[in-house]
């Protein structure tokens, strides 16, 4: 399984939690392929071209980002909307991205309490992301569990470590796919029978 992990953080020298995540994620070149989309595009001129044939020699998309104003980055969204569009994803009967596989992967300043009916934020992450989810279902991609961190403004150094090789583990898993889980979990229970 191939991976693309697309990073999409405005200010990453300055971000503990998604700069040590992508260099956990470089140790992992020969299954990882990480786009950072404010290096290569720092003029918001994003070659569509180039990463539409990278979004489509993956199996496996990755989108990481801080959660900011409780959405994504502004690069990232310009991102989704120059590189998706419906003529390259409906051409050649739909194609484009049908089948593979979507994971959001965010880090969030805030604690998890925040980010729950009744709490500061009042609305859970699920809650904040469901325009992606909306996104991938209709671009034909399978939505599969996301990788969050919370309370990034104040995580210790061991914290930040060890979401950094949990993250890495979370989206290379091929078991993150419910279906692939589902499928093993029936073939074997048709071998006892």
């Amino acid at each position: 399984m191939r991976i693309l992990v697309v990073v999409a953080h405005p200010n990453i020298e300055q971000s503990c939690v998604n700069k040590r995540w992508m260099a956990e994620l470089r140790g992992h070149p020969d299954q990882i392929t990480v786009h950072e989309l404010y290096k290569a595009y720092p003029d918001f001129k994003i070659d569509v071209d180039y990463d539409q044939d990278l979004v489509a020699q993956h199996d496996r998309i990755v989108l990481q980002f801080p959660i900011q104003w409780y959405s994504m980055p502004a690069l990232l969204k310009q991102w989704l909307d120059d590189v998706f569009t419906t003529s390259w994803l409906f051409r050649s009967g739909g194609k484009a991205v049908a089948g593979k596989e979507f994971v959001l992967a965010m880090s969030i300043g805030g604690d998890e309490s925040a980010y729950q009916s009744g709490g500061l934020i009042g609305y859970t992450i699920s809650e904040l992301i469901r325009p992606l989810q909306v996104f991938s279902n209709q671009t034909g991609m399978i939505f599969l569990p996301h990788y969050k961190f919370y309370g990034a403004v104040k995580a210790m150094d061991d914290q930040i470590e060890k979401s950094s090789s949990d993250y890495v583990q979370h989206i290379s898993s091929p078991d993150l796919n419910p279906i692939i889980v589902r499928k093993r979990m029936l073939d074997e229970m048709s071998k006892v029978m």
